[in-house]
């Protein structure tokens, strides 16, 4: 079985989420996309900063999403004071602090959340506000794909689960914040 097959389930059950219902109506609240931002930003730049002092960045330095998803939330934000982060990102945090010395977990990680911006996100960059950099790459998104997967193996699967059960976590915690 491929790493893919191996975290099928986790991720189709992530991907059904209502939130992700929301933001593919194409008719998410700008807001609500944004706080959506806010807590994506402070996963990936933890996430990319160990990812990068293990050297798994090297060869795909393009592929850090950081700066591009702030860009996005400071377009859709405005000077309202700064939403709170929500518990599930506070936990993913600790979650790769915990795991930050272990590069093979840290790319399990990378697959996930990157393979996913590169995958369904750029299905989600056609139907959110704003100018979607978070989902814009200056390659062949397939080049980075494969890149990615040529760092995988299917050891990695339990670990990507772990990514694919915090991202789920994440999208209901967001429901709270979709108006009734």
């Amino acid at each position: 079985m491929s790493l893919k097959e191996l975290t099928r389930e986790n991720h189709t059950n992530a991907e059904r989420q209502e939130f992700v219902k929301v933001m593919f109506s194409g008719n998410i609240d700008p807001k609500l996309y944004a706080r959506y931002l806010w807590n994506q930003f402070p996963m990936y730049e933890i996430l990319e900063l160990m990812a990068s002092q293990h050297g798994l960045l090297d060869d795909i330095p393009m592929i850090a999403r950081k700066k591009a998803i702030m860009e996005d939330f400071k377009e859709l934000w405005g000077e309202d004071p700064f939403p709170e982060v929500c518990e599930s990102t506070k936990k993913y945090i600790l979650y790769l602090k915990n795991i930050m010395n272990d590069p093979h977990k840290l790319m399990a990680h990378i697959y996930v959340r990157h393979m996913g911006d590169l995958s369904g996100g750029q299905m989600i960059a056609k139907r959110v506000p704003g100018s979607g950099r978070y989902y814009q790459f200056d390659a062949d998104v397939n080049e980075y794909k494969e890149k990615i997967r040529a760092k995988c193996d299917d050891s990695m699967a339990d670990e990507a689960k772990v990514c694919f059960d915090f991202a789920t976590e994440l999208f209901k915690e967001m429901m709270q914040y979709v108006p009734k």
